[in-house]
């Protein structure tokens, strides 16, 4: 009874030894697994943080380009001003001109009511 008590207890240890090296290689699997997992992400957010400090320098660039364009822009503040004034004075003088030829219509009218045929000229 002692050898079989034995026997049984050495397949007892051998099944749990058997479990405890199948667990032990599924854990190791899942852990080897989780750390290639991470490793591609530490890989991606080294990309995505170069694509970043890329992006980065093209803002800072456009940034120093509208300062640039801001400065110029300045420069034409005066013509835009002196523009403005010379609509102002065309839409003035157009009014002028339409009163003008609302006068000299109206002059014209009454020549041709006094005189309904222009005198020729004679040579």
């Amino acid at each position: 009874m002692a050898q079989k008590d034995e026997a049984v207890h050495d397949q007892l240890a051998e099944s749990l030894n058997d479990l405890f090296t199948s667990v032990s290689t599924m854990i190791k699997s899942q852990l080897q697994g989780t750390n290639n997992e991470l490793e591609v992400l530490e890989k991606m957010n080294e990309r995505v943080g170069e694509e970043y400090k890329g992006m980065g320098d093209v803002a800072s660039g456009l940034r120093v380009f509208l300062e640039q364009l801001k400065s110029k822009g300045g420069n034409f503040d005066q013509y835009v001003q002196q523009i403005d004034a010379i609509e102002q004075q065309v839409t003035e003088f157009e009014a002028v001109v339409s009163m003008l030829d609302k006068h000299v219509s109206l002059l014209e009218s009454k020549v041709l009511s006094v005189y309904p045929h222009p005198p020729h000229p004679t040579s």
